[in-house]
């Protein structure tokens, strides 16, 4: 149980923003829009709308939306929205969230449709912040800084020159970017397998956040 919590607790932290954005989108202020997301995960850590929207019966993902939609439902319906008072039981930095939401490109497209590619985008940030650590973790970080470029994608660098500048060959060095491309589509399935409840699952999600991804 207390294992399960922490797993949670840290979903919450990690993924939290596709929410802001959402509520964002749904037309809530600022103010509101902290307020309902803060709430709404001291909600979630106590246990509530778990019974409405089980999260072994699927993906977190879904489990996480469907239950802010009930939470906001229920708020609409008492027509207010409460901040819970006492400690702040999920440290969210919403300073920075509203800068995010402020440089979202001025569209058409649904709450929904917001949320799911935050969600993707927070699911990549997390992927490369991991990478970045066990870069760290190896006494790399400048490695992995250079080599960052090659995550998505063939880049313009030669290299030759980025060999040179590593001290280290370009056959060496066309080694280390194939090893570092394996090992971010490693921890890249592992992060959607952390917000799945069925192993199964991981290939529909991937696919699923890949075409998402693709959407302009």
């Amino acid at each position: 149980q207390k294992e399960a919590r922490s797993a949670l607790v840290s979903l919450c932290e990690n993924y939290w923003y596709p929410l802001y954005a959402y509520l964002r989108r749904r037309g809530y202020p600022t103010d509101q829009a902290q307020d309902l997301t803060q709430e709404f995960f001291v909600r979630v850590l106590e246990g509530r709308y778990l019974d409405r929207a089980d999260p072994e019966k699927g993906r977190f993902r879904s489990f996480i939306l469907t239950s802010l939609k009930f939470f906001v439902a229920d708020e609409e319906d008492r027509h207010r929205a409460r901040k819970r008072g006492g400690g702040v039981l999920v440290p969210l930095e919403f300073s920075s969230g509203e800068e995010r939401y402020q440089r979202e490109p001025a569209h058409d497209e649904t709450p929904e449709r917001i949320f799911e590619r935050r969600w993707a985008l927070s699911l990549l940030d997390r992927v490369v912040e991991r990478l970045r650590n066990e870069f760290v973790q190896h006494g790399r970080p400048e490695h992995f800084e250079r080599l960052k470029m090659f995550l998505l994608g063939p880049s313009d660098a030669p290299y030759s020159a980025l060999a040179r500048e590593m001290n280290t060959s370009e056959g060496a060095l066309k080694v280390a970017i194939h090893r570092l491309r394996k090992r971010y589509r490693e921890l890249f399935r592992q992060e959607i397998a952390d917000t799945v409840a069925d192993p199964a699952e991981v290939e529909s999600e991937l696919r699923f956040l890949a075409a998402v991804l693709s959407k302009k």
